[in-house]
C-alpha cells in the first residue's frame, strides 16, 4: 500500500482513500454505500465525511472500521461524519448548512405540490415582490424543507448580492438562548434583522416559547417593514398553531399560504425512478418500483427510507431488487395507520420488551429500555404525522436530534438484525390489528 502523507492536499488524500475502498469491496457495495460519501475536510488526525441522510446511519455503523483501515499510512487515524469545526465554531455563520441536492431541478412535481413549487420558484426569482410571507404547510416528509433550501440555493447562485439565511425554528431558538447567556443579544438581532431573505423551517417549534416568540415577532416585523422576503414552513396551518401568539399567527397569513400534500402514485414512481437511477441500482423486474410505490404512500421521506431498506436487504442477501423482495421487506400499509395513538405504541412496545411504560419514556440508559425506546420512537415516526419535536416531547422531553438518531439506529438495525426486523414487524401488525381482534 502506497504511503500517503497527512499533510497532502485533503482532496488528493480522499481520492487515494476512495481508491482503496473501491478495491476492498464489491462494485455494488461501493456504488451503493461508499461512492456517495463526500469529503468535508481534515482536522488533526480525523478525516471528516458527509453522507446522504438516507444512508448515513448505515454507513457510519457498518463501514467506519473499513474506512479507518483505508487510512493506514496516511497519518490519519479516525473518521467522522459531519462538518469540520474551526476557530469560528461559536459563530452560526449563515445559518443551517444547505443541502446542495435540494434544488428546484431535483424537486419532483406532482398534483400535491405543484402550487407550492410554483410559489417557491416565484419567490426565488423575485424575493420581496411575489408573495410575502410565503407559508408552506403539510405533514412531515412532503418536501417543505426541500423547497425552502431550493430557494436559498437558487439565490446564492443567481443573486449573490443578497444576504440569505436558512435555518430552523429550533436553531433560531437555540441561537437566541445562547445569545442571551453570552450577552450577545445585539449581535443576534443584527444577524437576523439585516437580511434580504429569511427562511425558517418548522415554525411550530416556537409554540410555547414566550421569549423566543417575542424575539421572532420583532424580527418578522423588522424584515417585513424593510421589504425583505420571509418564507416559513410548519406541519399545519397558521390558524392551527394554537399555542403560538395570535399576533404571530395573523402575520403568517399576511401573504400566501400553500399546502404541500402527499404524493400520488405517479409522483412516487417518478421519485423512485430518480433515486434508483442516481444510485445505479439494477431492478430485477418492472413491477418492483410499482410494488414499493403502492406500499409506501405517506411521504417522500418514507419512500426514500423504504427504498434504502429494500436495497440493504438485497445487498445483504445477495438477491436482486425485485417485487418479491420488496413484498417481503416492506409491509402492506394499513387503511388507517396514521391514526394510531402514541399511548398504544408505547404500551405495546414496553410489553414486548418486558419493561414498564414509565421506563420506556423515562431517563434510564439501561440497554433494554434504550432499545425499546428507539423502536417505539421509530414506530411513532412511521405510524403518526407527528413532527420530530412533537415526538420528543412525548418521550420524556427529548430533543429532535435524539428522536432522529433513534429512527436512524432502528432503520440501520432492520437491515442487519433479523430478530429486530421480526419484532418490529410483529409490533406493527399488532398495532394495526382491528380492535375486535385484539386481546
Amino acid at each position: 500500500m502506497d504511503h500517503v502523507a497527512a499533510q497532502d492536499d485533503p482532496k488528493a488524500l480522499w481520492g487515494k482513500v476512495r481508491a482503496r475502498l473501491r478495491a476492498s469491496v464489491p462494485d455494488s457495495t461501493y456504488r451503493l454505500w461508499l461512492e456517495p460519501l463526500e469529503l468535508e475536510g481534515v482536522q488533526g488526525e480525523t478525516l471528516f465525511l458527509s453522507a446522504p441522510e438516507g444512508i448515513r446511519a448505515w454507513v457510519e455503523r457498518r463501514y467506519s472500521s473499513l474506512i479507518r483501515e483505508a487510512l493506514n499510512g496516511t497519518g490519519l487515524r479516525d473518521v467522522g461524519f459531519g462538518a469540520v469545526s474551526d476557530s469560528h465554531a461559536g459563530d452560526p455563520g449563515d445559518g443551517v448548512e444547505l443541502n446542495p441536492s435540494y434544488t428546484f431541478e431535483r424537486f419532483v412535481i406532482g398534483d400535491g405540490n405543484r402550487m407550492a413549487h410554483a410559489a417557491a420558484l416565484a419567490v426565488a426569482e423575485a424575493p420581496g415582490e411575489a408573495y410575502n410571507p410565503l407559508f408552506l404547510h403539510g405533514h412531515p416528509g412532503l418536501g417543505k424543507t426541500h423547497l425552502l433550501v431550493a430557494i436559498a440555493n437558487y439565490l446564492r447562485i443567481n443573486a449573490t448580492g443578497l444576504s440569505v439565511r436558512y435555518t430552523t425554528a429550533e436553531c433560531f431558538t437555540n441561537e437566541f438562548v445562547g445569545a442571551l447567556r453570552s450577552a450577545g443579544a445585539e449581535a443576534f438581532k443584527s444577524r437576523y434583522r439585516d437580511l434580504d431573505v429569511l427562511l425558517i423551517d418548522d415554525v411550530q417549534f416556537l409554540e410555547g416559547k414566550q421569549h423566543t416568540e417575542e424575539e421572532f415577532f420583532h424580527t418578522f416585523n423588522a424584515l417585513y417593514e424593510s421589504g425583505s422576503q420571509l418564507v416559513l414552513s410548519a406541519d399545519r396551518l397558521p390558524s392551527e398553531l394554537a399555542d403560538l401568539e395570535q399576533r404571530l399567527r395573523d402575520r403568517f397569513e399576511w401573504g400566501l399560504t400553500v399546502e404541500v400534500d402527499k404524493p400520488n402514485l405517479n409522483t412516487r414512481l417518478t421519485v423512485l425512478r430518480r433515486l434508483v437511477r442516481e444510485a445505479g441500482v439494477e431492478i430485477a423486474d418492472n413491477q418492483a418500483l410499482a410494488e414499493l410505490a403502492e406500499r409506501v404512500d405517506a411521504n417522500v421521506r418514507q419512500l426514500h427510507g423504504g427504498l434504502t431498506r429494500a436495497i440493504a436487504h438485497a445487498s445483504l442477501m445477495a438477491k436482486p431488487l425485485s417485487s418479491e423482495l420488496i413484498a417481503e421487506v416492506i409491509p402492506t400499509p394499513s387503511r388507517t395507520p396514521r391514526q394510531t395513538p402514541v399511548e398504544e405504541i408505547q404500551q405495546r412496545v414496553a410489553t414486548a420488551f418486558g419493561i414498564s411504560r414509565a421506563e420506556l419514556v423515562g431517563s434510564t440508559r439501561a440497554a433494554t429500555p434504550v432499545r425499546a425506546r428507539q423502536v417505539a420512537i421509530f414506530l411513532t415516526r412511521e405510524l403518526t404525522d407527528l413532527s420530530l419535536p412533537q415526538i420528543g416531547r412525548l418521550y420524556g422531553g427529548r430533543d429532535h436530534s435524539t428522536v432522529l438518531n433513534s429512527v436512524r439506529r432502528v432503520e440501520a438495525g432492520l437491515a442487519e438484525d433479523s430478530k429486530l426486523s421480526e419484532r418490529v414487524a410483529e409490533l406493527r401488525s399488532a398495532i394495526h390489528r382491528p380492535a375486535s381482534s385484539r386481546p
